[in-house]
């Protein structure tokens, strides 16, 4: 380790970067040359994040404009073996999806001294606009390559009044455009389990309350930095709008641990991913799979919108768990009972990889 290197603060250098509420969008607009070590991903990850793995693969598609029972039997399919899948014939609007695009990327587009007014790591009523440090845990940089903008739309009605106008009502009428897709999703999946296609809406009341617009900038040094470290969703499931950027990647393999491969963008597709929540709810019918971004460009940004669908029952009373119907005596229950503040903090205290689950785990017999 060079002298420089030993001399560097990454506690002040963290501190400042927040503090100066520029977010990494901030850093290129400065013309930045190299890479903040706050930002360096160990030699080992960077090249693992810029190798793909050499066996073909393609997330499978679903046209939802199917007869239903072939939509299901499809979407069981990608659930029970990747865990991912698009959506295609979906009856969201393409220019409601374009819409929302386009505003996520003007909202971190703009200048500075407009967006930095709204910077915060801790949420300031139904928002937060930070770049979110990365998990301890994961063992990955201090911080990713990217920006990150997170409205909360319920329980409560939010108050938006932050956003600029063409942002927010963009944003309000694609959440509004998911919410009929989510349980529509959720019924289908219900299905796809097979149990009676209200089974998931009445058991937790699926909601898509959380939204997260990421923005991933151009970077000089692509190939040394990771936009977002692997992780799986805390989710039941998660619906992903993306321009044609590219750098998402799945794991591939049988039991997630393979390779990593890219997932081409689809045009006018949803992406549907499993989250953690579900597979337990399954009881492993249904994969997880971690997933993650690298950065492609040096010239060009990425702009995704996720939007979280989970449980909207939340009191201490309100347990979730392998759904009965699907535990036979050759497959018992694998995971214990929980409530989604339980789930959640076990997320926080233990990291965003699949292993956090583990915690829930039975021991098998």
């Amino acid at each position: 380790m060079t002298a420089s290197a030993d001399d560097y603060d990454c506690t002040a250098a963290l501190a400042a970067f927040h503090e100066s509420h520029g977010g990494v969008r901030g850093l290129v607009e400065s013309g930045v040359i190299t890479v903040p070590p706050l930002f360096l991903a160990s030699t080992q990850l960077a090249a693992r994040a810029q190798s793909l793995a050499a066996t073909a693969f393609a997330v499978p598609t679903v046209d939802l404009s199917l007869p239903r029972p072939d939509a299901v039997a499809l979407i069981r399919a990608a659930a029970r073996s990747c865990g991912f899948f698009h959506a295609t014939n979906h009856g969201v609007p393409a220019d409601v999806i374009g819409s929302a695009l386009s505003a996520a990327r003007a909202f971190h587009e703009q200048p500075r001294a407009i967006r930095s007014e709204l910077y915060s790591l801790a949420p300031v009523g139904a928002l937060a606009y930070s770049t979110i440090p990365s998990s301890a845990e994961q063992g990955g940089p201090l911080l990713p390559w990217r920006d990150s903008l997170r409205v909360r739309f319920g329980p409560a009605e939010p108050d938006l009044g932050r956003l600029p106008a063409a942002c927010r009502d963009a944003l309000l009428g694609y959440q509004r455009s998911l919410t009929a897709f989510g349980k529509e999703m959720a019924g289908l999946l219900s299905e796809a389990l097979g149990v009676e296609a209200e089974r998931l809406e009445r058991a937790m009341q699926v909601e898509g309350w959380l939204m997260a617009c990421h923005y991933y900038p151009p970077c000089p040094e692509p190939e040394r930095v990771i936009g977002s470290l692997e992780h799986t969703d805390p989710s039941l499931f998660t619906v992903l709008a993306q321009d044609d950027a590219g750098g998402l990647q799945v794991r591939n393999g049988d039991d997630g641990d393979g390779g990593w491969v890219d997932v081409a963008p689809v045009s006018g597709a949803l992406l549907v991913n499993i989250g953690d929540v579900l597979k337990m709810v399954s009881n492993d019918e249904f994969k997880s799979v971690e997933h993650r971004v690298v950065i492609k460009s040096t010239q060009d940004a990425r702009v995704s919108i996720a939007l979280f669908f989970n449980p909207a029952k939340r009191d201490k009373s309100d347990l979730f768990g392998p759904l009965p119907e699907l535990m036979t005596a050759e497959r018992p229950a694998r995971y214990r009972s929980f409530t989604v503040p339980e789930f959640m903090n076990f997320r926080r205290e233990f990291g965003h990889s699949r292993s956090s689950i583990q915690r829930f785990k039975l021991s098998s017999n």
